[in-house]
């Protein structure tokens, strides 16, 4: 190619370049959430891309996104027609431009380059994302609670909290109301500049807390949307209280008396206040006001709470004889209530005199220097006596306690002054030690003393000289006594007798420190111990000989030096801890605290375990404890072990201390009822019960202690099975002792049989723990059909506790025709008695008939034992046919005076010896009857049935587990009452009992007359219902009536 072609190549290209390659923009429409490969637009023909023909392309005209690395492509672009798609990744504006709100528009955009590069061009492609209705608006929660002073004036308004709505436009959120509205209030909606809507609240009527305290509504949000979008929350409005009464004292104004030696915390003063608020504007607060005194506040304090004023620090009726407290009370309203409390602070004995000594003679180091030529009466000493006590406890008398050339002369009330009485001799006594005494009045008295030395003096001017100030020494500890420290030395100008020094230990010298007077030498006399003190820092004195004595003082400071003579000490020699059973691995059990007397290494310990490493550790420095193990406090309740402490000294010491770990309980153990022992059984309650009166009781007990194991009862449910209707709240329960009464008069609408379901939990935390027992209560005069009863319980048993019982009883029509031929078998069965015993009664005309009359008058209820039975062999049953034995459950009606055919019974009650033991002896049966007096009421009116038995054994068919299982403790079989007759039983058809087919008396004498007891059993033997009454019984038999049920699954 020539040099002008190629020129005319270049210019071909730098045309394509400036005209045809240029950037160009194309903006495109589409909504969100389209589905994939909808059509948006063409590129090709939208650019119009009108190719040359002259123009000859390396490839075939291509359309190509160009995407960020990572990008999820929202848009496709046909490579070959240049045609614009939507993929399978949905457009969402509100992810796409979570930031973009209300009018402003969201862009997405992409570059696509046109290939070849003979027409390359860059298109840049806007997709302008319309909003579509696809989110709901919703509240931030579902329950919005506003609370609204119960004052709050009408049309005040309240803001409601807004719910959000990404979407935008006619999409956003458009409309607020409250479905469920009450009268006490209103919403509107104000719309904000930028076009939000906000709800507010609008009370239009007035509120009053006590009426009603809460408001539930709710309340809707919807968009524009087509359909529109809503959801709903609720609206809970309180009406708080508002504090509009002050608290009120009861006295305002109270004058107290106090003694001044009254300990702290002495009650002073209790004020009562009253507040006619509620809630906590109703809780008083009581302080006191600052108005009163500072050190009256040191002085007392009250409690904010009880208002009750005690002493803080200790009084002093000398200081301030009166006390003025003002205490307010507040309920946290802006203005308190105001009470006086006056208290007098009243004088006891309680200081001691004091004696001031104002000298006239100078002193020197405390020493009266009084020359022996001083005349008599040479003044010395102003004694000024004063007590703080008054009237007899501040009188004051002041003396000396021995004779000495001195004297006290009174100069006024209380002030004396001490001179001299008597020549004075220096050879003879060189000083004195003058004791002064003042004792006051009080009973017993008090007194006090004060010294005043006297030296009597030569002439002297110069006193010793020390060569230093101070003396530093150092010794180590538990030294040899009489060890010598140093030699102390002073110089005294003087000659003669004033030259020579005598050395001396100063006043605050401690005992044990020994200084030779002449030769100086200081020792220790005792073994130091730097444990007990460190530091000594006293005097030592140098007084010379002259006849005047004169001295002078030198410091010496000694420093104790440590040895290791201390072995680590704990706080305690037993550490007691208490944790949880549930507490976790390597939790903290407790601190061990341990020190050493001993300074530096020798005070370093180290703590070890010694023989429970596989059960605890403990840090060897801070003496933290905690478990290897898990504890169950069931399975083993505590742990002792040992630890050690060595110090760092050399050789180290040890000591060691037991620690024990108690482990406390948890509420893991759910309760369990001992009574009632079955929850087929049944307690009779008579109508002429009286209100008040306890017919049963239940007791439960639970393994856990403390408040796990506190329990307490309650009924939660009732009903009378035989009528099917709940009854009018007839029994209640005492929910700590578990005893059930009577709470109203019978009436005849509550006779039939109560089914009660008691339900027992304990205290414990943080969950309490129950079970559940039913009690069957007959209210009727007498148990006389126990056929029906047992049906009854058995319709109870299988029923389950949440529906009616008696869906399958029998109709009235079927109970008649059976109550007709109940009748007429009984009648027939009173025939035969009355002339079976015509006949016997003729036959004992015998001397043993007078004895069985005797016998007659006492009776006994017994249970089958060895004893009976060793009676019982003495007789021979004769046999029967089976048509021969009547056995009826009969009634022993109440003892008749003037009927001397009636006879007195009396019985003997045998309880269980494991019930005995878990209540203490303090447990009596509902039915169990105390001695039998003549006049006592029919107490054997158990069980009736219409029918001889053929065996002494009634079992009732198992029940059908209920469906609906409940919380019911399964608790034993029925226990069984046994009651034996020597005679036998008289019957007549003479009931009047709504529940009974036919009743029977028992007449006839008992082998032994006693009282009722309770006997101790080596098993456990069940407590007893009813009476059975018949011919003799074998001799190792008696006439058995055993109810037995199947346990109730709970």
């Amino acid at each position: 190619m020539d040099l002008a072609s190629q020129a005319h190549v270049l210019v071909v290209l730098l045309t394509c370049v400036a005209v045809l390659c240029q950037a160009q923009e194309r903006d495109y429409t589409v909504k969100e959430e389209q589905p994939e490969n909808v059509r948006i637009g063409n590129l090709r023909k939208d650019l119009d891309l009108n190719l040359d023909p002259n123009i000859r392309l390396s490839s075939p005209l291509q359309f190509k996104p160009v995407y960020k690395t990572g990008d999820v492509p929202l848009v496709r672009v046909e490579a070959n027609t240049g045609e614009i798609f939507t993929t399978n990744h949905r457009i969402d504006r509100e992810k796409l431009c979570s930031g973009v709100f209300a009018d402003k528009r969201c862009y997405y955009e992409i570059e696509v380059a046109v290939l070849p590069d003979e027409i390359f061009r860059l298109v840049k492609i806007r997709f302008l994302i319309e909003d579509v209705n696809d989110n709901a608006p919703l509240f931030q929660s579902t329950v919005i609670n506003i609370s609204i002073p119960e004052n709050t004036a009408i049309n005040t308004r309240y803001p409601v909290p807004s719910a959000f709505d990404p979407d935008v436009g006619i999409n956003g959120i458009q409309h607020y109301e409250l479905v469920k509205s009450v009268s006490e209030f209103g919403l509107d909606i104000i719309e904000t500049p930028e076009g939000d809507k906000w709800p507010q609240l609008i009370v239009q009527q007035n509120l009053d807390r006590e009426q009603k305290d809460t408001f539930v509504m709710k309340i809707k949000v919807e968009d524009g949307g087509n359909p529109p979008k809503s959801s709903t929350a609720i609206l809970q409005v309180t009406i708080s209280d508002v504090n509009d009464n002050r608290p009120v004292f009861k006295d305002s104004e109270l004058e107290v008396t106090v003694p001044e030696n009254a300990p702290m915390g002495t009650s002073v003063a209790q004020l009562h206040a009253s507040d006619a608020d509620l809630g906590s504007n109703a809780l008083i607060h009581f302080a006191f006001s600052n108005q009163i005194s500072a050190p009256t506040k040191r002085h007392f304090v009250i409690d904010s709470s009880t208002g009750l004023v005690t002493v803080k620090q200790p009084l002093d009726r000398e200081v301030t004889p009166v006390h003025k407290l003002i205490v307010l009370a507040s309920d946290g309203s802006s203005t308190p209530s105001r009470a006086t409390v006056i208290v007098n602070v009243t004088d006891v004995n309680d200081n001691v005199p004091s004696i001031d000594t104002r000298y006239i003679i100078n002193l020197v180091n405390g020493t009266v220097l009084l020359s022996e030529n001083a005349p008599l009466n040479t003044k010395i000493a102003l004694i000024t006596v004063t007590d703080k006590d008054a009237d007899l406890y501040g009188k004051v008398a002041c003396y000396t306690d021995h004779d000495v050339p001195f004297r006290l002369k009174p100069v006024f009330n209380d002030q004396f002054l001490l001179e001299t009485a008597a020549p004075l001799d220096y050879e003879t006594t060189r000083e004195y030690a003058i004791k002064i005494v003042a004792s006051d009045r009080g009973t017993p008295p008090l007194n006090t003393s004060a010294m005043v030395l006297i030296k009597i003096k030569d002439e002297n001017d110069n006193a010793p000289i020390f060569p230093q100030p101070e003396i530093q020494l150092s010794i180590p500890e538990n030294n040899d006594p009489s060890t010598q420290l140093i030699k102390i030395s002073a110089t005294d100008a003087d000659s003669g007798h004033n030259a020579e020094i005598i050395y001396t230990l100063g006043p605050d010298a401690p005992d044990g420190f020994n200084i030779d007077r002449r030769s100086g030498i200081l020792s220790v006399g005792k073994r130091l111990d730097r444990e007990k003190q460190e530091r000594y820092s006293f005097a030592i004195l140098a007084r010379d000989n002259g006849s005047t004595s004169l001295q002078s003082n030198v410091t010496v400071k000694l420093i104790v030096q440590d040895l290791n003579d201390n072995s680590p000490a704990f706080t305690h020699p037993e550490y007691n801890f208490y944790v949880p059973e549930n507490l976790p691995l390597y939790g903290t059990v407790g601190l061990i605290t341990v020190t050493d007397a001993d300074a530096g290494d020798n005070a370093i310990i180290t703590l070890s375990v010694l023989n429970g490493k596989d059960n605890f550790i403990i840090d060897p420095q801070t003496g933290v404890i905690k478990p290897n193990i898990t504890f169950d406090r069931e399975q083993q309740s505590s742990y002792t072990f040992m630890v050690k402490a060595v110090d760092g000294g050399q050789p180290p010491s040890s000591s060691y201390a037991k620690v024990t770990i108690n482990v406390v309980d948890v509420n893991d153990n759910r309760p369990v009822f001992v009574i009632p022992s079955s929850n087929y059984s049944y307690d009779l309650v008579r109508t002429t019960t009286n209100p008040g009166a306890v017919v049963t009781r239940v007791f439960a007990i639970d393994n856990d202690t403390g408040m796990n194991a506190e329990l307490q009862y309650s009924i939660i449910s009732s009903i009378i099975i035989t009528s099917r209707v709940s009854p009018r709240g007839l029994f209640a329960i005492d929910k700590t002792t578990g005893n059930i009464t009577l709470q109203e008069k019978i009436v005849t609408a509550d006779q039939g049989l109560h089914r009660l379901i008691v339900k027992v939990k304990d205290l414990g935390q943080p969950e309490s723990l129950h079970a559940i027992a039913l009690i069957h209560l007959f209210v009727n005069d007498t148990v006389s059909n126990a056929t029906f009863i047992q049906e009854q319980l058995r319709k109870s048993m299988e029923t389950p506790l949440d529906r009616n019982i008696g869906d399958s009883e029998v109709t009235p029509q079927a109970n008649g025709y059976v109550i007709v031929v109940i009748a007429i078998i009984a009648g027939t069965m009173t025939v035969i008695l009355v002339i079976f015993v015509t006949a016997l009664v003729r036959c004992r005309q015998t001397p043993r008939h007078k004895v069985v009359q005797k016998g007659k008058q006492s009776g006994e209820w017994v249970s089958p034992n060895q004893d009976n039975r060793q009676i019982k062999k003495k007789k021979k049953r004769k046999k029967r046919s089976p048509k021969s034995l009547l056995l009826n459950f009969v009634t022993i009606d109440e003892s008749k005076p003037d009927d001397p055919t009636h006879e007195h019974v009396n019985g003997t009650l045998d309880l269980p010896v494991e019930l005995e033991e878990q209540t203490m002896g303090k447990y009596n049966w509902a039915t169990t009857p105390t001695t039998f007096k003549p006049d006592s009421p029919d107490l054997a009116k158990h069980y009736k049935s219409a029918s001889p038995q053929p065996t002494f054994q009634i079992k009732p068919e198992t029940p059908v587990a209920p469906k609906k299982h409940h919380v019911i403790q399964e608790l034993p079989l029925d226990n069984t009452f046994v009651v034996g007759c020597d005679s036998l039983s008289k019957c007549s058809s003479t009931s009047s009992d709504p529940y009974s087919v036919s009743e029977c008396s028992c007449q006839g004498g008992f082998k032994t007359a006693g009282q009722i007891t309770t006997r101790q059993e080596t098993a456990l033997k069940p407590p007893h219902y009813g009476t059975l009454c018949g011919t003799e019984p074998e001799p190792d038999t008696g006439a058995v009536v055993q109810l037995t049920a199947p346990h109730l699954s709970s």
